[in-house]
């Protein structure tokens, strides 16, 4: 009953936005053609477009837009925009969920549901993601969210959609430098957070070669207590990056780019607090539960323009490393045996190389097409293991309970587990596009994608404390193939008014469980996809001061890949099993009502469910039942924001006001506690002191809300930074 209500919501949804945008096309045919508004360019098709000709979901948050959120990370921007929830975990490992898509609010155990880019340059591995990167904002071009399935152009990790970011890249047409400098103090914080980044950009060659650096380093003061450890303000954040730029022009045809960048997250203690009454920032561990964790891109791409397209090549090679660890005695006590707590560690390495050649048509014509072809090769390996003091002397001073053999073997250096793990991926893929334009305003397109991937894995459990019996589990390589379609349908007949429809399908490739030896869990799991159907319309009123940007989806996910967990240990582990539907609608407004005014806001709504029983034989019943709600798919997010601007006046004060809402949603399969239900509103302003030097104060999180952000248990999660104040000075010289 659940799932026929929720398609016809989907479909009353397309029905009203169908009758919306047609009532608009006698205004739009009426409006003055000379009027044009700032166009948004975008690569979401691995070509420039405009962002109002895309026949999809796209939000794009501009250079300006990053600058007036005072934003640093994607937890400051990314829910602003409609359709997206933040699985904010931890520092690293976060993960961006789009249109309800996740099986977790934790940290997924296989691929991420969405897709992560730099300059369409993947920075997520086909595999688990050991760091999930979220790129420091400062000098950032823009960031670009594509909602829905991306299977056809992207490949696997982009179940639920993607996120790219664009960088500034070396400029060879003049000499700038920037500087920017932050200063904050969060309630509960015992010190100051602080930032400072600074950038050049030096012509070598004058309009052929340039370079541009970046630097970056910013500081967050912990918030939490561990009285555990005796440590107040424990979760301190450091974040350190780099980023080099160098483009060699040639001639006018012919651009080489070299892009390196290196970013490392250190946090002193884990981020998630106890839940209980009354709400707390308190946390107890017996050690402080560190994370590391970092990656560095290197790539080369060439682009020529010949008359009939643009050839474009890029390759990449990515490297990642986590090292983690956990306080175990916080779920299971101290051991009985040796009178101390148990912990447990993780220590990761990745790398990736990316190939990919494509060929896109130039020039202004009704027929347009895109072909390509892409490589990726991971390598990874891990070792996990959990650590107890004393129990290599307990298990000599008790040989029976052990079959008689010794600590040195069953717990070397008192490790009582170990695990060792590795994977070598392999993908090879055509993909291309072609479209189609009638009478200048209908557009038909059709795209796939045809892939083939190869993955050897190989997982080893050592011999063991628990007398679990080792092994070494090598399955050998699997291969998989398949073709994902995308259909599109466009209708633009001016510049004011677009409607379309699109079919698109996203997919993640399967892989192996590291602890299913301990758990007695399935050693593998297979893929999964999602199918997503799709109407929509952009248009314009009142020459251009109303936008809107409307969207009804609905996505068929099958054989979801879930994350679940074993009782009592907590050990996580992905199964197979089950279905979700998911609909719903998204709906951004613009209004720019002066010249010094504009309001924003988004509205989605978004029905979640699974349509299938999902298999645990850990719960009760056996499963989850047809129609759980799945975890953080919240059914409400809502943004809105005002900003004021007086370019007129002296030292052209402008603010910002800024508000966003999550209703609330289960934290996992099950659980009893929910995630959301709060609203957060923060406030910038900010003053240029002369053309040089400009001055913002910012209050984030005004009204000090306790939100729960995550929480892979109904016990403990992640909580909303308190309330922050600040000032930033940013300097800039051209």
């Amino acid at each position: 009953m659940k799932n026929r209500a929720g398609k016809s919501i989907w479909i009353y949804g397309s029905s009203a936005i169908a009758i919306l945008g047609f009532s608009n096309v006698a205004h739009a045919e009426a409006a003055d053609e000379g009027v044009s508004n700032d166009m948004i360019v975008v690569t979401a098709g691995k070509r420039e477009q405009a962002l109002q000709d895309v026949p999809g979901s796209i939000s794009a948050l501009g250079e300006d837009d990053l600058r007036n959120l005072q934003a640093q990370s994607l937890s400051d921007y990314i829910t602003r925009v409609p359709g997206v929830v933040f699985n904010d975990y931890q520092p690293g490992v976060s993960e961006v969920v789009i249109r309800g898509v996740a099986s977790t609010t934790y940290h997924e155990a296989n691929q991420a549901t969405t897709g992560y880019y730099i300059n369409e340059i993947p920075l997520i591995e086909p595999g688990f993601p050991l760091v999930v990167p979220d790129v420091d904002t400062f000098d950032l071009k823009r960031v670009e969210v594509l909602r829905g399935p991306q299977g056809t152009l992207f490949g696997s990790s982009s179940l639920g959609g993607a996120i790219n970011y664009v960088i500034n890249t070396a400029d060879a047409s003049g000499f700038d430098a920037g500087f920017e400098g932050t200063l904050a103090s969060t309630r509960r914080a015992g010190e100051l957070s602080y930032g400072a980044k600074a950038m050049v950009n030096v012509p070598i060659i004058e309009d052929q070669l340039a370079v541009r650096l970046v630097a970056f380093q910013r500081f967050d003061a912990g918030y939490l207590d561990n009285i555990g450890t005796g440590e107040d303000g424990s979760n301190d954040l450091r974040v350190r990056g780099l980023r080099g730029s160098l483009v060699w022009t040639p001639d006018d045809r012919t651009t080489l780019s070299v892009l390196s960048m290196y970013q490392e997250y250190d946090l002193d203690d884990q981020t998630y607090v106890l839940f209980g009454p009354p709400k707390t920032f308190e946390r107890s561990t017996n050690v402080s539960e560190y994370q590391d964790t970092d990656f560095v891109l290197h790539s080369l791409t060439l682009e020529h323009s010949f008359d009939f397209a643009t050839l474009t090549a890029v390759g990449s090679y990515t490297e990642k490393n986590s090292d983690l660890a956990f306080d175990d005695s916080v779920f299971l006590g101290f051991d009985a045996r040796t009178g101390t707590p148990q912990l447990s560690s993780s220590d990761g390495k990745s790398k990736t190389e990316y190939l990919e050649v494509r060929l896109a048509s130039a020039g202004d014509h009704p027929f347009n097409w895109l072909i390509g072809g892409n490589y990726t090769h991971l390598k990874s390996s891990s070792t996990g293991g959990a650590f107890l003091e004393g129990i290599s002397d307990y298990i000599d001073a008790n040989p029976g309970d052990f079959g008689g053999q010794p600590g040195s073997v069953l717990a070397p250096g008192d490790f009582l587990r170990r695990e060792v793990s590795s994977s070598d991926v392999k993908e090879t893929a055509l993909f291309g596009e072609i479209s189609y334009t009638f009478a200048d305003a209908l557009t038909l397109t059709a795209g796939g994608r045809l892939f083939r991937y190869t993955s050897d894995p190989r997982l080893q459990f050592l011999p063991n404390a628990a007398l679990v019996p080792p092994f070494d589990y090598q399955p050998g390589k699997k291969k998989e193939s398949g073709f994902i379609p995308k259909f599109s349908v466009k209708y633009a007949p001016n510049d004011n008014f677009m409607i379309y429809g699109l079919y698109s399908e996203g997919f993640r490739i399967g892989g192996v469980n590291v602890y299913s030896a301990a758990a007695g869990t399935p050693l593998n799991f297979e893929s999964d996809s999602t199918k997503n159907f799709e109407i929509g319309t952009r248009f314009s009123l009142a020459d251009g001061a109303m936008l809107f940007d409307i969207a009804a989806y609905h996505i068929d996910w099958n054989d979801i890949q879930a994350r679940l967990f074993v009782p009592v240990t907590f050990e996580a582990y992905t199964t197979n099993g089950g279905g979700a539907d998911i609909d719903g609608l998204e709906m951004t407004v613009t209004l720019n009502p002066t010249k010094d005014l504009q309001f924003a806001s988004s509205l989605s709504y978004n029905d979640a469910r699974l349509s299938s029983l999902l298999p645990d034989s850990f719960a009760p019943g056996g499963g989850y039942a047809k129609g759980s709600r799945l975890p953080g798919a919240s059914e409400w997010t809502l943004s809105n924001s005002i900003n004021l601007h007086f370019d007129d006046a002296s030292m052209k004060p402008r603010f910002s006001l800024a508000h966003r809402y999550l209703s609330n949603a289960p934290v996992a399969f099950g659980a009893t506690l929910e995630k959301g239900d709060y609203h957060i509103v923060d406030l910038n302003a900010f003053i240029n002191v002369n053309d040089n030097v400009e001055l913002g104060i910012f209050a984030k999180n005004i009204f000090d809300q306790y939100g729960v952000l995550s929480a892979p248990f109904s016990f403990a999660g992640a909580v909303a930074r308190p309330r922050t104040i600040g000032a930033t000075l940013r300097f800039n010289m051209q």
